[in-house]
Parts: C-alpha cells; structure tokens; sequence
C-alpha cells in the first residue's frame, strides 16, 4: 500500500475515530490499557453475545497512532466470531513483529505493516488489541 494512502488512513481514523465514546451498559467487557512508556491510556468496552462482536466502544488520551489503531481495531473486528477475531490478532500480532502474516484478515489494519521497524510505536498500534486480547481471556475465564 502506498505510504500517502496509508499517512492518510491513519489520519483520518485518528481525527474521526470509529467506536470512540463509552457508554453505560453492564452487558459489555471493560478493560483499561495503558502504555507506561507514554501517556496513551485506553479504557475498551465490548459486546459479545453468541460468541459475535456486537460492539467495541474506546475512549482515553492517547497518540495518533495508538487512537487510529483502536478505530481500525473497531471497523475491523465489529461482526466478527471470537474465532475470526482471535486470527485476526494473531496475525496483527505477527505483522508487528515483521514476521509472516496473512494480508487478507487484516483488513485496513494492514496500514501498520511498517511499524516495526519502530520499536517504540509498536505498543501504540499495540495497546487497544492487547485489550481485545484480555476481554478474549475474560470470556473464557467466564465459559
């Protein structure tokens, strides 16, 4: 992907973010995520029901790269089975690591396929699908 259409991807996610603002619902998973190399801090709520994302809401302070991730984090896996989204990160995971990784599941998401090469934004692109990762372990601590 070109490297003005992903600058613009990233830029347009971060000044409008998908999914951004909390609400009051008990039937979502909340965690808290912070960075403590940075000020980034993401509070994450999300509504699974039959094993389906339903809903991923995010607020907090927090870089470009780390609101823009957690909007694209929100597009991409709203919709999803727990199944598909655990590949999903799985494979967020391995791109961020610059190993193989399948393009495909990734989605838009794939506009972080060079943060690697900078160590100290990988836990910004990072911190909201950790998140998602620990409302996973959540959901099968509750099962």
């Amino acid at each position: 992907m070109d490297s003005n259409l992903k600058r613009s991807i990233i830029l347009e996610n971060y000044q409008n973010p998908k999914g951004k603002g909390l609400i009051e619902d008990e039937s979502y998973i909340k965690v808290n995520m912070n960075n403590e190399s940075c000020i980034d801090e993401i509070n994450l709520m999300v509504k699974i029901e039959n094993d389906i994302v339903k809903d991923i809401r995010f607020d907090g302070e927090a870089c470009a790269i780390c609101i823009s991730s957690a909007s694209i984090m929100v597009e991409t896996l709203i919709g999803k089975t727990t199944k598909e989204v655990e590949y999903i990160l799985e494979n967020f995971l391995k791109m961020l690591e610059g190993k193989e990784y399948d393009e495909v599941a990734l989605e838009e998401a794939i506009v972080y396929d060079d943060v690697h090469k900078n160590p100290n934004r990988k836990k910004c692109a990072l911190l909201s699908w950790w998140g998602i990762e620990k409302v996973l372990n959540k959901l099968k601590d509750n099962k």
